[in-house]
């Protein structure tokens, strides 16, 4: 049996993978959807899909398990609960004052589609925040960046209808240096970056709410 994807969810960077080389070795597409109840922010709705090589250990162990079955839910609750323990992967600011995270999200799910896994699940704020003449500022990575978690595009970003007129969703991908890309180049898969370089943190999209 592979190592498992799930081992890296528990401690962030121990993912085993066949892969080589490089810092990332894993990548996770994601997709976020704003919750909105009452005129306040309550929490992020994302899909998170994970490259074929990390699906493949969660994918082998679900068979063909139907998308109901006692089996998928199993493993949607380990992986989730591994989320949980790394704080959702995900730092969330309103202005200069960090926003927490309840312990439990109110869903979360883990299917198939085609060879790749993807986890579904609200990641619920502590307390709902107001929006009007509000600016917030999230992002989601993995500090040691030997998975790499990123939008592919800006529509992957969306609000709900609920959501007051004018505010408005913006995606910011970072451009590292030279010397970064070089030093994230040459570590291998056994390497662990110096931790105070955040190196994660260097590569990571902000996605920013703007409301009047």
């Amino acid at each position: 049996m592979m190592c498992r994807f799930r081992h890296w969810l528990t401690a962030a960077g121990l993912i085993c993978s066949a892969a080589a080389g490089a810092h990332p070795h894993s990548f996770i597409a994601l997709k976020t959807q704003l919750v909105v109840e009452n005129g306040q922010l309550t929490g992020l709705a994302m899909a998170w899909t994970m490259d074929e090589l990390t699906s493949a250990d969660l994918l082998y162990d679900a068979a063909d398990a139907q998308a109901d079955s006692p089996v998928w839910k199993k493993l949607a609750a380990e992986v989730m609960a591994n989320v949980i323990a790394q704080h959702y992967f995900t730092e969330f600011w309103r202005g200069s004052e960090k926003v927490t995270f309840t312990p439990r999200p109110p869903q979360y799910s883990l299917a198939r589609s085609g060879h790749q896994a993807v986890l579904r699940f609200v990641l619920p704020l502590a307390h709902p925040q107001p929006l009007a003449g509000q600016r917030y500022r999230f992002a989601t990575f993995d500090p040691s960046y030997f998975v790499d978690m990123h939008y592919a595009q800006d529509s992957d970003l969306s609000l709900p209808a609920q959501v007051p007129p004018g505010c408005k969703i913006t995606l910011t991908t970072p451009e590292p240096t030279a010397e970064l890309l070089a030093y994230a180049q040459a570590l291998d898969k056994t390497d662990t970056p110096d931790r105070e370089m955040n190196l994660g943190e260097q590569f990571a999209q902000q996605v920013v709410l703007q409301c009047p």
